[in-house]
């Protein structure tokens, strides 16, 4: 009998710790995963340097008025989709500014496209397309650290000046590493079922895509204190939450919330600057500007303390 063929990609190996999975009871396995997925934190904290300097550079694109691309196929690709298109809500963000691209274009992010991974020009092409530049940030993303449609497309960014990440499980081959200014690599294991990387890499991945993008928006300003003050109301929850910011950081009643965020056409950064400091929406945004638009340079004091919940 032949030894067995290793993989050399983590993220394709059998973990010893779930052989016996099949014969495990419903609360075995929500244990044997449970256990598997406390790893995950403690890979994505061994990462904390690279993926703050990647906040940097997406920082800096944001302030040059660029944007962050990620690029995956399959469960990664939906991944970077979905933190982009939870930006425009949560930050008031152009739906332009954090860019979503998956292989296999969006019909991929509900149905599998067969080969759409494997077409590094097809990755390419999308950069070609985006118009991809100097000052953009590109994050690719690869569990296995491999995918070709993945490194297509960082090495077209790369040739056009753009800045490239690469968030990978499995540490990745020379030739995916050429084409990547900065390596976040959360080395998770092997999955609980052998190359099921929506489990723990998919896991991992969302928490450095949460890092990325939200480290990136704290940064140019989208939050006063740990308040979201740039979120986009686009219904009752969030109208809602808009109002409770501008009475908690106000201390105004309700309806004064309210008549003062109209006047601010909803904006509530714009209205809390407008409060504190006694002027009309337009020299509000005059002296966010000069500020960068972070409040805590403009506004001379800091958010009221958070009080502790009743016991």
């Amino acid at each position: 009998m032949s030894a067995p063929t290793l993989d050399p990609r983590v993220t394709e190996r059998r973990n010893p710790r779930t052989v016996n999975v099949d014969l495990a009871s419903p609360l075995e396995i929500v244990d044997l995963i449970n256990a598997e997925d406390r790893a995950v934190a403690d890979a994505v904290a061994s990462q904390r340097e690279p993926i703050a300097r990647t906040i940097a550079a997406i920082e800096a694109a944001f302030r040059a008025g660029m944007r962050l691309l990620y690029v995956g196929a399959g469960t990664s690709g939906r991944l970077g989709v979905l933190d982009a298109s939870e930006c425009p809500p949560t930050f008031g963000t152009d739906p332009r500014m954090v860019v979503g691209i998956i292989a296999g274009g969006d019909h991929a992010l509900r149905n599998p496209i067969e080969g759409a991974e494997d077409d590094p020009s097809a990755g390419a092409a999308e950069m070609v397309q985006h118009d991809v530049t100097a000052g953009d940030v590109v994050v690719g993303i690869a569990a296995s650290g491999t995918t070709p449609f993945v490194r297509g497309a960082l090495e077209q960014a790369k040739a056009r000046g753009a800045t490239t990440a690469l968030i990978a499980c499995s540490e990745p081959p020379e030739a995916m590493k050429a084409h990547a200014d900065i390596l976040m690599l959360p080395i998770v294991g092997p999955e609980v079922l052998t190359g099921s990387t929506r489990l723990k890499a998919g896991t991992a991945t969302k928490l450095v895509c949460n890092m990325l993008t939200t480290g990136a928006m704290i940064r140019v300003g989208k939050s006063y204190g740990n308040l979201m003050v740039d979120l986009r109301a686009t219904n009752v929850k969030l109208q809602d939450r808009a109002e409770r910011i501008v009475c908690e950081v106000t201390g105004l009643a309700r309806e004064a919330a309210r008549t003062l965020l109209e006047q601010a056409d909803g904006r509530v950064k714009r209205a809390l600057v407008m409060y504190a400091l006694q002027v009309d929406a337009a020299t509000a945004d005059a002296r966010l500007a000069e500020a960068g638009g972070v409040i805590r340079k403009v506004v001379p004091h800091a958010p009221p303390p958070v009080t502790a919940p009743d016991a």
